[in-house]
């Protein structure tokens, strides 16, 4: 009973973060909600299989926090660069020179 009512806080929190990742109001709190709900579901995938005695679920979720985790950081260097190190005004070194 006390894993349902921790399944159900967590889909409540993830339906709230979602709606933060909606209305913004900066490109910074959306990413930020959007790690949170990827957060929300490592937790969510991991409460399931606990309930379900299935182990395996664990490493679903760590491999999902993962994903995230690279997902997040490469979202946010796009953002911050926008465009990802094509732009550059000097050119680099020659082959010759390293």
């Amino acid at each position: 009973m006390s894993f349902a009512a921790a399944a159900l806080a967590v889909l409540v929190t993830m339906i709230l973060v979602l709606v933060r990742a909606l209305k913004g109001p900066t490109v910074f709190d959306r990413i930020l909600a959007v790690n949170a709900f990827g957060t929300l579901t490592v937790v969510l995938i991991a409460v399931i299989g606990f309930v379900q005695g299935r182990p395996e679920f664990l490493d679903l979720a760590l491999v999902y926090a993962l994903i995230n985790f690279i997902g997040t950081i490469a979202v946010t260097k796009f953002i911050k660069f926008r465009d990802m190190g094509h732009g550059q005004d000097t050119p680099g070194p020659d082959v010759g020179d390293i």
